[in-house]
């Protein structure tokens, strides 16, 4: 699992990043004003406004200390916890999904613990292994009347705390006095009774565990009966110590900062000024206009550097404010983009992860999900070559069909063992189950769509999971669709997942030779696949081989 406090510190680093833009704009046009009364000045021989100047910098700084703390704070906090929220969901959905899949509702109703009862811890177990949470549990009530019936139905342990003394808690075992809330379990009680069907978070406190996030969702059993709850927990502690702390320190900087500043202002000589003003003025402007854009901004920075400004009065300190602050902006946006990439990078992560667990379950696919990702680039690639389907094979359908790839036998992973591992072919009723895989996996991912904000990429997922098996005739399933009414994405899919079907060894058939695997796909040209997919997979036999090779050998 990610770490959520990884984006409440890209939030924070744009917010900071626009309080430093308006800090720069207002401090400029302080320096105009400046400019403009010291010229007045010399023709009038007015009163000097040194000190009315280091005044209103000083009133500005002030203030933009405690825009800067008070709103930076608050909206940083939210946006951080938000997060943290969105992360306890996540964690609890998919934990939900393992003790759902081995009806845990049922084992919870009839107070049994089967042997798939330590298959199923062992697979929370590694849910929370792989995650930040602290606590994942289960327990229900053994009187949904009585809220101090509270009783635990599994827990979940890391490795680190069995080898550390940590225990097991089995089903059945009561909930120990006070270890909950009074109107955390009228929370709980409620969401039994009322067969809530929607995960939640509640925050709570307490003088032993402190901030803590509570996730739960209700289990229910195979008759449609709240049987208990699956909880999650997350301590937020640490992060709230560290915005704490994160806040005194600006505020600390920025109050000697506006000390120093306005002392400095006070003996500056005022000579020298409108030249140097005019210059920052025009290299904030195109600084602030060029944002987004690295190379522009980098230039903006060398720009301002160009100046030279060498003097030690108050120009000579906001140059090097400003080329500073500049500098540091272009480091923070050249970073913010990094760990945009690292997000991109733990998204694909996770994608790998899932589709190996498939995998691991399926003890003849060898290999297959990376080679079936290749084959599809492949088509991909010869699709854009000829021109086929332009308007749709855009780059980035491309990258996110070939990203997604990997996740269509995702629902696999609902199918039972002795199906899927079957060494001989399968009876009609075992092929009809089955073939509910493509049903499954389209399921898993438009829920994982519905949860996690933003991750458009999996429609493709999507269609690739739910329709890899129609047909171009429209006598596939689970749908029946033809032609063009099937996702191209799928389409695709296809061609590639039969190809490699044919070419890979099984429990029962050896691999088909090369030529006679690319006989068997052309055969199924406009009846069982999209022609041109066909077409141009033909095509691309050299790229076809240099797979194989990799991953056959």
């Amino acid at each position: 699992m990610g770490n959520p406090c990884e984006y409440g510190f890209l939030y924070g680093c744009r917010l900071c990043r626009g309080f430093q833009i308006c800090a720069i704009w207002i401090s400029w046009h302080w320096g105009r004003i400046l400019g403009d009364e010291v010229l007045e000045k010399k023709k009038n021989k007015g009163i000097s406004i040194k000190i009315v100047t280091a005044v209103y910098s000083a009133v500005v700084i002030i203030v933009l200390t405690i825009v800067i703390v008070v709103a930076g704070y608050s909206l940083y906090e939210n946006h951080v916890m938000e997060n943290y929220k969105k992360y306890v969901t996540t964690v609890l959905e998919y934990a939900y999904t393992v003790a759902d899949e081995y009806s845990f509702g049922d084992m919870i109703t009839a107070r049994e613990m089967p042997g798939a009862y330590e298959e199923m811890r062992a697979g929370l177990n590694h849910v929370k292994e792989s995650s930040d949470i602290d606590y994942l549990y289960a327990v229900y009530f053994d009187d949904v009347n009585d809220i101090s019936s509270l009783t635990y139905a599994i827990n979940a342990k890391t490795a680190e705390e069995l080898n550390n003394g940590g225990t097991y808690t089995y089903l059945g075992t009561p909930c120990e006095e006070g270890s909950f809330e009074e109107d955390t379990l009228r929370i709980l009680q409620d969401a039994v009774m009322t067969k809530k069907t929607d995960s939640d978070v509640m925050e709570g406190y307490s003088e032993g565990y402190g901030h803590m996030f509570n996730g739960y969702k209700v289990i229910f059993n195979s008759a449609g009966e709240a049987a208990g709850l699956i909880c999650v927990e997350i301590n937020v502690n640490s992060i709230r110590d560290e915005l704490s702390h994160y806040i005194r320190n600006i505020a600390l900087f920025v109050a000697v900062f506006t000390v120093v500043i306005t002392v400095i202002f006070v003996g500056l000589s005022e000579y020298y000024i409108i030249y140097p003003i005019a210059k920052l003025t025009d290299s904030a402007r195109d600084f602030v206009k060029n944002i987004g854009d690295q190379e522009s901004i980098d230039k903006c920075v060398e720009n301002i550097k160009s100046i030279g400004v060498r003097s030690n009065n108050e120009i000579g300190q906001l140059y090097t404010t400003v080329t500073k602050m500049e500098s540091d902006m272009a480091d923070q946006y050249r970073d913010i983009r990094r760990y945009s990439d690292n997000v991109l990078k733990m998204q694909d992560g996770l994608i790998t992860l899932i589709a190996d667990m498939v995998e691991d379950r399926d003890s003849d696919t060898g290999y297959h999900i990376q080679k079936t990702a290749s084959y599809v680039r492949i088509i991909m690639d010869g699709l854009k070559r000829k021109g086929y389907y332009a308007e749709q094979l855009t780059p980035q359908f491309v990258e996110y069909v070939v990203k997604s790839a990997p996740l269509h036998d995702t629902g696999k992973i609902k199918i039972s063992d002795a199906i899927l591992n079957k060494p001989g072919r399968f009876t009609p009723e075992e092929y009809e189950i089955m073939k509910k895989h493509a049903v499954y996996g389209k399921e898993i991912i438009d829920k994982a769509i519905s949860t996690v904000e933003g991750e458009s990429y999996l429609r493709e997922a999507s269609n690739m999971a739910g329709y890899h098996h129609e047909r171009w005739d429209g006598k596939g399933y689970p749908n029946g669709l033809k032609k063009e009414e099937i996702p191209l994405s799928a389409r695709i899919m296809a061609v590639a997942d039969v190809f490699d079907a044919l070419a890979s060894k099984r429990v029962y058939k050896p691999a088909f030779p090369l030529d006679e695997a690319l006989r068997i796909i052309e055969e199924g040209k406009g009846t069982q696949f999209d022609p041109r997919c066909v077409e141009v997979f033909l095509e691309a036999v050299p790229d076809i081989e240099a797979v194989l090779k990799e991953y056959d050998s």
